[in-house]
This record gives C-alpha cells, structure tokens and sequence, in this order.
C-alpha cells in the first residue's frame, strides 16, 4: 500500500481505511495530505532541535514547553493516520535503489506514538526537573534531536534509511547520557553506551548488506526497500527465505541483525551500557528506557519477525530474551539505587519482549506487541517517579528511603499502579502479557518437549524475581520514615502531571485490555506476524490453564521469598564482583584496547619515514595475499610470457641494478643505480611492441631521477652503518613486497576482460579499419591515447595530482630542513 497515491486511490482511502498502490514520488508526497503529515511528523523534531538554541534566548526555562509543542504536534500528525497502512517515499540515492521511505503499519504507529506520545510528558517533566540544571539549551536540542530519530527508525521502510536513523538514536543519546559534562561517570556511561550500541549496529548494517545482496536473487532485482511495496522482502519473504538459505546465509544474517538488536535492547550480555545510562538527567532515563533507544532493538525484532522467524529464529531469540529476563532481574534484585533497578528491570522487560517476538507462534507474537505497550506506559512512571523521589527528598539509595507515603501520597498511588504492573499482579497491565508470554512457552514446550520444557521452566523463574524488585520498589513508600530521610517535599505539577497520566493510561488497559488490543494492539501484533494475523482477545482468566497456574506460582513464590530479600540482594552483589560482573569484562577490555595502544604508538609514531613506509607496505602486503588465499585464487602460470635473447638481456641487467642498489655507497649511486630499473622497464615495453608505454616510462623516471638528484644535493652524501636487525626486517619486507606485486600483475593480466577490450574498441578503433568513428567518440586518431585522455580522464588527472602533491611534499621538506626545522 502506499500513502501517495493517485487520486482516485486516495478517494479510496476515506472508505476503506486503507490508501492504494504505487511508488510515491517527490511531488505526490508535498501534494498528498497523507505523505505530508508522516513527513511533517519525522522532521519537525529535528527542525525543532535547529532553533532551539535561538527559541532558549528568547525563552530561557520556558524553551521546556517549546520542545512539548514540538513533540505534541508530532503526535498528533502521526496520529492523524491512524487506521491507515501504506508507505511514502522519496528517491535518495537512485542508483542505487535507496530512497527515504517512510511505512505506516500497527507496529510502527505504536512505537511512533509512544516515542512522541510519551516525548511531550517528557518535556513537560523537564520544565520542573531541569529547573536551574546547566546546559539546558543543549539538553533540550538534542532530546528534540532523539525523538525525531526514534520516530525515523519506527517509520523506516529503507533499510539504509533505517540503519541512518538507528546510528542517530546512538549518537543523539550519548550526548543526552554525558549531559553532565564534568562527572567522570556521566561521560564513562555515555562512551560506553556509544561503543556498544554503534558496534552493534555495524554487524545490523553488515546484516542489511547481505539481505540487499540476496535480494537480487530472490526478488529479480537488488533492493533495500524491507516493507511497503509489493516487491519487498516482507512482501516475499518465502523467496528471500530460500535465497538465504541457497546461499548460505540465512544464519549469518539472524546472528548479524540479532547483535545489533540485543545491542540496543540491551540483552545479554551487551546489556551493561544500560544501568550506567541512569547517569543521564531523569526525564532522560525515562524516556530512553521506556518508550524509544532501547525499544528500537525489539521494535527491529518485531519488524524482521516475518521474514527471518522459524526454528533458529526461535532458538537464538527465544533463549537470549529469557536469559535476559532472568539474569537482569537477579541483578536488578541486588541494585541499590532505585535507578539502577529500574535500569535492570527494563533489561529485564526488554528480555520478556525479545523472548514473546521469539517464540515462533502467534501467542508470541502477541507477548512481543502488548508488552512494548504496557512496559513503556508503567516504566516511564516508574522513571517519573525516581526523579520526583530524587528531586524531593534528595536521595536514591534504596537503604536510606521509606515510608514516602506519609510526605508523597499522590506518588504512591502512582507507583502502586505501575508497580504492580511491573510486577504481574492482576489486574494491573503488566499481568496481561507476562500471561501471554506464559502462554506461549508452555505452547512451545507442549509441541517441542525434551529441552523446550526449559522455557516456561526459564519465564517463571525469572518472573519471581521480576514480582521481588517491584515490591520492593513500592516498598519505598509502605513502612516507617528513616530517621536519616530529611523533609520531603511536595513535587511540583510539572513533575507530577504526567505520571498521573501515563499511571491513568496504564490503570485504563489493567481495567479494560481488550479495549487497548482493539485500539492498536491487535494491528501492531498483525505487523509481527507471518502470514494472517487471529483475532487477539485478552480477559482475566476464569478457569485454570497452565499459563495461570505459572502466574500463581510466580507470586505465590515471590511472597514466599521477599521476607529474606535483604539476603537475596547481598548474594546477588556477592556473585556480581570480579569476574562474574559484566563491567569487569568491558572495563578489562577497554583498558586492554587502551594499553595496547599505548604500547603501540610509540613503535608505529616514531616521526621517521621508513617506519611509516614499513607498516604501510607490510599491511597491505598481508591484506593483499590474506584475501587472495581467502578468495582461493590460485597464482597463474607463465605461459604467456615470450622469452627471447634480448628479453634476457633486460631482465639480467634489471637483476645487477637491483643487486647494485643494495651495495651503493651514497644516495647518489643508490638513485642511479636504482634507475637502471626503470630503464629496463621501458627497454621491456620496447620490446613488447608498447613505444607508447616505453615513451611513458623513459619521461616518468627521467624526472624523478632529476627530482631525486635535486633533493639528494641537500642531504648528507653516506648512509651510514645500518643495524642488522633493520636489514632483516627490510629484507622480509621487501620480499613480501615483491611477492604481493608478482601475484597481483599475474592475477590481473591473466583475466580477460572482453566486455572492456569490446566496448573501447567499438568506441575507438584505429581509423584504417573504421574510418571516422574513433575520432567522433574520442576525439584522437589512437586507440591508447584515447583511452588515457578521454575514457580514463579523470584517473589520469588523479595520477597527476598525486605526482603534483608529491613534489610539494618534498619541497616542503626541503625547504624546511634548509632552514633547520624539524619534520
């Protein structure tokens, strides 16, 4: 389906709810209400973001409610479109059938309206959160910045388009993350944020490639486009399931996309970025870790459901989410800071969520979907929430609060609906899909049996600890006061506003799901699902089923275990030290890397030529012979070389030059010597009948000998001893040098490239044979000069400009040795 269409489809679109087919062009998208509100919605957060600087002088603080309107008109663009699929585009890089293509389906109108949705409370907050906070401008601009590349990677049809806007949400967020310029572990947490999810969206990319590069095969035609289109790969994924398979590729690219969504969702073990992102301002960790950065992982997940889902698809996902669920809910067990657990329990949902879209029935599906609606809804409050308690009474150790109700009683109420939520207690909305997630891996087991029994076994036991962090969570707020707790004050309604709202919203699904299902639910969980979508239908359950026999054993075993909590909480921090922590890995790593370079830089950065030349020379000598083995090319023969007298003659005297150049006395007899070489080249092309080339050769090598000889006149006249070693190494070098050429000159001068040699000779061939044409393509009355001059134009004026810059380089070194500077 397509956004922009003609017009008579758009006439369509009012009845059907559905626009009509056909590839968007520029002018049907600025023409067509429908392309113009998505293409409105993506860039006024990034507009906005341009100004900001410029809105902040006039408005200081207030600029906070800019940014909100900002947000809420992107909101409400994209919910304009509610109710409607279809895709917008607009050609980027033609010639390479990239475009900027935006998609519209249930999924990516859920994750969009969440990101701008939840992005106006966010801003909201801010105004009371941020108050007096320094580099708000900043703050704000790239906030506005972040939300517009969350909503590219929601809307994305192009997988280049995706990958731009998925590299966005990383670079925005690691300035969102170091806000706090000068602490040392707000800059750590951004670095390390940066690292993980960049390197991680480098093997996606890589994945993306290969998916283009099948494409052809499968689709007829090399594509980027991944949905929207009837040629598409969602569209055809049986052809690009097998293409895959035939190629043997269907595995690599899982893995490929898999790392750079557990990269951005944090999932084992590249989940260690996402606690210390809790260094980022409140609103910040609530808005990254509830509704956009780490959703974008399992959004990919739910968007690549159709086309890569199958026995190793459930096998790689559906483990990694539970491992995930399990160890980040241990963790978050043992945090002691209320942040940090709710950082590890958003590892923990997220885990949950990868896990539903894991598991390759639909009831999976429909864990996936309702469970990025009610995380990001009871999570963000739950965020809110740690910045009001942060905000008002001055603390996040989780030691030193308690009894918050007495001093914030409208915040407990919110934190008790959000809290139990979390947790999975009914009716609360979380309960709903931790039930479908039940559900599904005890289909899973049911119909897989011997270790398949590991999956509900997995989700149930990390669902105790889930049920563990949430009370004690809400426990902040039940008991007595800490004597040590100053006065707690009152929040403001900026920061208490929108909790309310997002804790409403979630009260509103816990009461009624069904009401939240047929609203978006049930088209997002259609988008994840290979082939027709059934009907979802979510109600408290009234009879006993598997799926709520593990739901009672979950809480049953929670209430079982929280009076030995505190025990639990010191076993996991016990466990988490050294090298069963997860930082000690990375922190290891990056000082390696570190220390390595340290190392390193002092023998490859030594200010002296040589050096330079030997690493230069060495490296690419290996990469040069590593991907001829690689590729298995086999090194020709010699059978097309004529060996004659004269032949002979030229290559003996090349050998007593070469031999000479070694034993010279000076710069001087080395660069004549060394020059007898190049002669003998051009001898060599002579007698290859090539006078052309010979001519070429004799120019190039008298002037660099002349070059050479100027230059020697200012330097010292003898080499000097050289050590042994140095002569070794350079001995190697030199042999590895001359190897890499030989293979290379023989491996190209065996191909034969007829379509080349055909296409110049027909555009110039010499005059005698076909008359005029040479000299009407070319220009010239020779074949090689036209080839030089006119087909390869450019390639000759690079040549030039590289000899060009050479000689000013060794001007500039003379010129600077002549007047004592050091190089």
């Amino acid at each position: 389906m397509s956004l922009v269409a003609l017009p008579s489809a758009i006439a369509e679109a009012s009845t059907t709810g559905q626009l009509g087919t056909g590839a968007a062009t520029l002018a049907q998208a600025t023409a067509d209400p429908a392309g113009v509100a998505l293409f409105a919605a993506l860039a006024l957060p990034f507009l906005g973001a341009l100004v900001t600087p410029l809105v902040y002088r006039a408005l200081g603080e207030r600029t906070a409610w800019f940014a909100a309107l900002v947000a809420f008109a992107s909101f409400g663009l994209v919910a304009s479109q509610f109710g409607t699929t279809g895709s917008v585009s607009i050609e980027w890089i033609p010639t390479l059938g990239v475009s900027l293509s935006l998609y519209l389906d249930g999924l990516s109108l859920l994750i969009s309206l969440l990101a701008s949705g939840v992005g106006v409370l966010v801003f909201v907050y801010s105004a009371g959160y941020m108050h007096g906070e320094p580099g708000q401008a900043r703050y704000y601009g790239t906030l506005l910045a972040f939300m517009g590349s969350m909503l590219g990677v929601a809307l994305a049809a192009d997988l280049i388009a995706l990958f731009v806007f998925w590299e966005l949400t990383s670079i925005t967020s690691f300035g969102l993350i170091g806000h706090y310029r000068e602490s040392e572990s707000s800059l750590y947490a951004a670095r390390k944020s940066m690292l993980i999810t960049v390197s991680g969206g480098l093997f996606m990319l890589v994945g993306f490639v290969l998916l283009a590069f099948v494409s052809g095969d499968a689709l007829g035609s090399t594509t980027f486009t991944l949905i929207g289109t009837p040629d598409s790969m969602i569209a055809n994924a049986d052809a690009m399931r097998t293409a895959l398979e035939s190629a043997g590729l269907f595995v690599p690219v899982l893995v490929l996309v898999a790392i750079g969504a557990a990269a951005k969702s944090a999932q084992v073990p590249l989940h260690v970025w996402l606690p210390n992102a809790m260094e980022a301002p409140t609103p910040v960790s609530a808005f990254l870790h509830s509704a956009t950065m780490v959703k974008a992982g399992v959004y990919l997940i739910g968007r690549m459901r159709p086309l890569l889902v199958g026995d190793e698809w459930m096998l790689l996902l559906g483990t990694l989410g539970l491992v995930t669920m399990t160890v980040t809910a241990l963790l978050a067990v043992g945090a002691s800071d209320i942040k940090e657990l709710l950082a590890y329990s958003t590892a923990s949902h997220l885990g949950l969520i990868t896990a539903g879209f894991g598991f390759a029935n639909q009831l999976g599906a429909e864990t996936g979907a309702f469970h990025i609606l009610n995380h990001a809804l009871f999570k963000a409050t739950l965020f809110l929430v740690a910045g009001i308690i942060a905000h008002e009474a001055g603390t996040r150790a989780i030691s030193e609060l308690g009894g918050l109700r007495h001093d914030l009683p409208i915040t407990g109420i919110i934190t008790a609906i959000a809290a139990l939520g979390m947790a999975g207690v009914p009716p609360f909305n979380g309960f709903y899909s931790k039930e479908l997630l039940f559900e599904s891996a005890y289909e899973v087991a049911h119909e897989l049996g011997g270790l398949a029994w590991l999956f509900p076994a997995v989700a149930v036991f990390g669902s105790v600890f889930t049920f563990l962090y949430s009370i004690r969570f809400l426990w902040l707020f039940m008991g007595e006061k800490p004597a040590g707790l100053g006065e707690v004050h009152r929040p403001s309604l900026a920061l208490l506003a929108p909790p309310v709202v997002l804790a409403g919203l979630a009260m509103i699904v816990g009461i009624d799901p069904q009401l939240a299902v047929d609203t978006i639910v049930q088209s997002a969980f259609g988008s994840a699902v290979a082939g027709e979508a059934h009907t979802m239908s979510i109600h408290l359950p009234t009879e006993l089923t598997p799926a709520v026999a593990m739901s009672a054993i979950t809480i049953l075993s929670g209430i079982a275990l929280s009076p030995f909590y505190d025990r639990l909480r010191d076993g996991v921090r016990r466990l988490t030290h050294g090298p069963l922590s997860a930082d000690w890995y990375y922190d290891k790593a990056v000082y390696g890397l570190e220390r390595a370079s340290g190392l390193a830089l002092p023998r490859i950065q030594t200010g002296q030529f040589r050096t330079y030349a030997a690493w230069m020379l060495g490296v690419t000598s290996l990469l040069a012979l590593a991907g001829y083995l690689a590729a298995g090319i086999s090194v020709p023969a010699f059978s097309d070389l004529s060996i004659t007298a004269p032949v002979v003659i030229v290559l003996l005297v090349a050998i007593v030059g070469a031999a000479a150049v070694t034993r010279a006395p000076s710069h001087i007899a080395g660069v004549l010597t060394l020059s007898v070489l190049g002669f003998m080249v051009a001898l060599f092309y002579v007698l290859s009948s090539a006078p052309d080339l010979a001519l070429t050769q004799l120019v190039v090598e008298t002037l660099v000998l002349v070059i050479f000889l100027l230059v020697l006149d200012r330097l010292p006249a003898f080499y000097g001893d050289a050590d042994r070693g140095k002569v070794a190494r350079d001995a190697v070098l030199a042999g590895g040098v001359g190897l890499t050429v030989t293979i290379s000159v023989l491996v190209a001068t065996a191909g034969s490239p007829d379509a080349i040699a055909r296409f110049f000779v027909e555009r110039a061939p010499v005059p005698a044979e076909h008359g005029s044409i040479l000299a009407d393509f070319g220009g010239g009355s020779n074949i090689v000069n036209v080839i030089l001059v006119d087909f390869r134009a450019f390639d000759t004026m690079g040549e030039i400009s590289v000899v060009a810059m050479a000689a000013l380089g060794v001007l500039t070194l003379v010129a600077m040795r002549g007047r004592g500077e050091s190089s």
